[in-house]
Order: structure tokens, then sequence, then C-alpha cells
């Protein structure tokens, strides 16, 4: 079937999935969305400052496919849920990819194909890795036109499941997957990306949490001097090196804390009163916040801890507690409407 038109149509859909297409002398692409990505790729050129931290020892007279327009292509099949690069070997001919790298549909050399793909995956040395690290958070940075106030950034690790025994994989007891941990840091605010860290599977110590924060706030303050930097992050993130670290260097912090016993018997007269207000109103749920200071023997100090209270749905006279507490301190000035600054005490 040929139809000379390039106007996009749409196919009957399928359960609750749409899929677009589009005629280009014939040929049809069902990622036309693609070009939406393609245009977001070059308003920030994340592909262009890439490259342009890996080496590139080939003949410049040689090249077919230049290392901008590998990234592209890797970035824009993974965006579009192609997470293989063997993927690229039926993405290659695509005229909606091609079109999105910057050749034309049909007369346009075809993309790179899994082996080229695969060979610059592993080209990058590690120094060239880190800076490209360091560009992800410039290319955050520079998405601000004046720097902000204060900025909450989200600091977490998700499972990668591998099939394998890639290098850096391990099994993880918790989710039961052999597996990479990488750490991902977000802007709370507006999600913004501000760096990835791929790392082994299993949950990151202190120091090291210590190290990769140490790296990353340096990066933004050389962009940001005066901004206020505030790190929120899960019970596994509160560990004493980091915060000393946070509060030696002028860093908020909003960290989890697994609960204990100390910690139930300091808000036990709070939970108590939570119990019965629950009762007398027969309530389906109330909630309460209560604040304490606590400092395990291996700290030297006691810092701020807030915590929040909810009850079991059907039993009255029992308070489920929320499994984490909260620690929260904030650099620079404090005011009402923030979580009170941790107060150390010796």
């Amino acid at each position: 079937m040929h139809n000379d038109t390039t106007e996009p149509f749409w196919f009957p859909a399928v359960g609750r999935k749409k899929v677009t297409a589009a005629f280009d002398g014939g040929r049809l692409t069902s990622d036309g969305g693609v070009m939406l990505l393609a245009a977001a790729e070059r308003r920030i050129g994340i592909a262009h400052r890439l490259a342009g931290l890996i080496a590139d020892p080939r003949n410049p007279l040689l090249v077919t496919h230049s290392v901008v327009d590998i990234l592209r292509a890797r970035m824009l099949a993974i965006a579009c849920g192609y997470q293989d690069a063997d993927d690229l070997d039926h993405l290659r001919t695509d005229p909606g990819f091609k079109l999105a790298c910057g050749r034309l549909p049909d007369t346009g050399d075809d993309l790179c194909s899994q082996p080229t793909m695969s060979r610059w995956e592993n080209a990058p040395s590690l120094r060239e890795v880190v800076r490209m690290t360091y560009a992800m958070i410039d290319a955050y940075c520079a998405s601000y036109p004046r720097p902000p106030v204060a900025v909450t950034l989200d600091i977490d690790d998700t499972v990668d499941v591998v099939h394998g025994h890639q290098q850096l994989s391990l099994f993880n007891a918790h989710y039961d997957e052999r597996c990479f941990l990488p750490i991902h840091v977000y802007e709370t605010a507006t999600s913004r990306p501000v760096a990835m860290l791929l790392r082994p599977g299993k949950t990151p110590s202190g120091d090291e949490v210590r190290r990769h924060l140490r790296r990353l706030v340096r990066r933004i303050r050389s962009h940001w001097p005066t901004t206020r930097l505030i790190i929120r992050g899960d019970g596994h993130y509160s560990r004493p090196q980091v915060m000393a670290w946070c509060e030696a260097n002028d860093v908020g912090y909003v960290f989890g804390l697994p609960g204990n016993g100390v910690l139930s018997r300091l808000v036990e007269i709070a939970a108590d009163d939570v119990r019965v207000r629950r009762a007398e109103a027969q309530a389906a749920v109330l909630r309460r916040y209560t604040e304490t200071h606590y400092g395990a023997k291996s700290w030297g100090c006691e810092r701020a801890w807030r915590h929040a209270s909810k009850p079991a749905p059907r039993d009255w006279t029992s308070a489920t507690w929320s499994p984490t507490w909260t620690a929260a301190a904030r650099s620079g000035s404090t005011t009402r409407s923030t979580a009170r600054a941790a107060r150390p005490r010796t």
C-alpha cells in the first residue's frame, strides 16, 4: 500500500493502548513520540554535552556514526521503551528514529547497529564516566535561569534486576534477586534528574553515601554557592557519617530512621493519647506528630527526631506507628514552616 501523504493517522485502539503511525513513502513507524523526545534532547543538548567527554580514537575520515549520533540513538531508544542494545538492529531503519536523529527517513543512512552500540557502551574510561556524571549535574544547574534560594534533593536507590553475572551485580536478599542498586538523585519540587550512579547490588554504607554527597554538593555549589541545599532520603541513608558530614558542611537533611524499643518508649505518652482520642471519637484515621531527642551511643550526640503516629484501621486499642522516624536539619536560617533544626548535644 502506498500513500504519499505524511499526515498521521490513528490505528484502532487495542485495549487501553493506542498506536500511532505515520506514512512516509509507504513506510511506517509506531514511535511518533520520538520526535518530541528528540526536540527536547536537542534543546537540552545532553547528547553533545556527553559526547564531548568521550575520546574518539577513530579516523574522522572513516567515521559513519559519530559519538553524538550513537548516544542520541541509544537515549531515544531507551526513552521509547527499547532497553536492549540489540533493539537497534530493527530501529536503525525505523523512519521515525532516523528523522529524530537528523537523517532522512528513506534516503538517509541507517542508524548504528547493536555491535557498534555495544562497543561504545564499554568504551568510556572511569575518568570519562565521572566527567559524564558531573555533566549531568551541570545540565541540571543550567536548567535554572538564576540560582534558586533553596532546593531539596531526593536521594534513593532502586533495584535493577540482572539475569546473569554481569560486573557489579550481586545477590540482594531484600529483593531476592541478583541486581544492581543504582543511586538516583532528583529535585523534589520539579522532579528534575540531578545525578545517577551505577553501583553494586548492595545497600550503600555510610562512608559511600558521604563520598557521593560530598562530590554532588561540591559540584552544585560551584554553580550555586549561596543556594541552601537539603538532602532527603530513606532510613539507610541516616548513617552517622552522613548526618555528621551534613551538619559540618551546612547541608540540611531529612532522613528516615527505623524504629526501635528506645524510640517507642520516648513517645509512649503521645501514642497513648492518640489511642484514647481515636477510641473516643470513633475516628477511622487519626494522626499526630511528635518530636523527641535521640542519639545512639555510636553517634556521640543527640538529634531531634519527629514521628508520625496513626492507629491501625480496625484496632481501637493500639497505635500503629510509622516504620520510619524523621531527622530534620536545615542549613542556613530556619523558619517555622519548615522542620526544626537538629540540635546536637554531646
